[in-house]
């Protein structure tokens, strides 16, 4: 039997600040990525740098004792995590050549696929039939993708557009074998991110050099550190910056997830979604200026619209089995709703 803590609501209190934090951490991530991205040609070694400050983060946390699991090193949970950290390092850096070639409004766009394709490989690799009404949604994202890609008019990077199908791939891979990765941490989340991070950053540093990104390193730190003439900052200072805010923006979310990530539904989920969808295009114009015409708010407003109702078709689903047995429903993790994962309730 559950015990009165258990089944006790979050205050609003602690769902608006796990809301808030989401929002502002990713919107934060995005526009320092972008950011760093515009200055630099070693899109590689930034994401390294992000991971290495990760994980120094988490190391000092763990010698504070900061954290509620003590973080190991073992060579077997290592090995279980292959396919875990092979689509990490491979997904976030299709996501970050992806920002890099496609401007900061457009990215929700190029990465709009994400949610049929997490459908497609439920279905195929965990045999999880999506009733209709999850295919209608389905549907809806995948016209809104195509209206931004091919419909819209304005001149997009097919290279980044090509990034941002496989990155939606890499996802959708990647939120069915979490859940085994899971099982080989014995389900600390915590523990799943720290091996993660480590063992993606040990691996990447060499990638840098194997993909070429030596020349664009050593012009990075060769380069001159004072200020701009026009007052910006100089590229080194920027990749300096930028991996400091993303690297310590990615460790807070990470312990943000195992802390207090089940406080939030997912109708709570959908309105943050939507805030940060068009956030994100605002804040693209604003810094970066660019260009929302008409068929990419087209192209947006039709993928967010397919996402929230595939939301509210699997918050109703989720609540059928539980109300028929007289209870009330169970919460969603926000990652979850993030990631399209497949709901299963207890």
């Amino acid at each position: 039997m559950a015990t009165d803590d258990a089944a006790k609501p979050a205050s609003h209190a602690l769902v608006t600040g796990v809301v808030v934090f989401y929002l502002v951490a990713a919107l934060g991530m995005v526009m320092a990525n972008k950011w760093v991205l515009n200055t630099t040609e070693a899109p590689l070694f930034f994401l390294w740098t992000q991971l290495m400050i990760a994980v120094v983060l988490f190391v000092a946390s763990d010698m504070m004792r900061l954290l509620p699991d003590r973080l190991t090193f073992k060579p077997e949970i290592s090995k279980g995590l292959i396919p875990m950290i092979g689509l990490n390092i491979v997904g976030l850096s299709f996501s970050n050549y992806t920002l890099k070639y496609v401007d900061a409004s457009f990215y929700q766009v190029a990465r709009g696929l994400v949610l049929p394709f997490t459908v497609a490989t439920s279905f195929v690799v965990l045999h999880s039939r999506p009733s209709l009404r999850i295919l209608i949604a389905c549907t809806v994202v995948t016209l809104g993708f195509f209206i931004g890609v091919f419909l819209d008019g304005t001149s997009v990077s097919i290279l980044g557009v090509a990034f941002g199908v496989a990155s939606s791939v890499i996802t959708a891979t990647h939120s069915v074998v979490i859940k085994q990765s899971l099982s080989v941490v014995d389900g600390s989340a915590l523990l799943l991110s720290w091996y993660t991070n480590l063992w993606s950053a040990i691996i990447l540093l060499p990638l840098c050099v194997l993909f070429g990104e030596g020349a664009g390193i050593m012009a990075l730190f060769g380069g001159d550190t004072a200020a701009n003439k026009d007052g910006s900052m100089s590229a080194l200072s920027t990749f300096l910056w930028g991996s400091m805010i993303t690297g310590i923006l990615g460790f807070l979310m990470s312990i943000a997830s195992l802390l207090s990530i089940k406080v939030t539904s997912p109708i709570t989920h959908m309105v943050s979604s939507a805030v940060r969808g068009v956030a994100a295009s605002l804040l693209g114009v604003w810094l970066f200026h660019d260009v929302i015409t008409t068929g990419r708010a087209s192209s947006i407003a039709t993928i967010l619209l397919g996402s929230f109702y595939y939301t509210w078709v699997k918050h109703q689903e989720s609540q059928k089995p539980n109300l028929a047995a007289g209870g009330a429903y169970e919460r969603v993790k926000m990652e979850d709703v993030e990631s399209g994962k497949e709901y299963k309730p207890k």
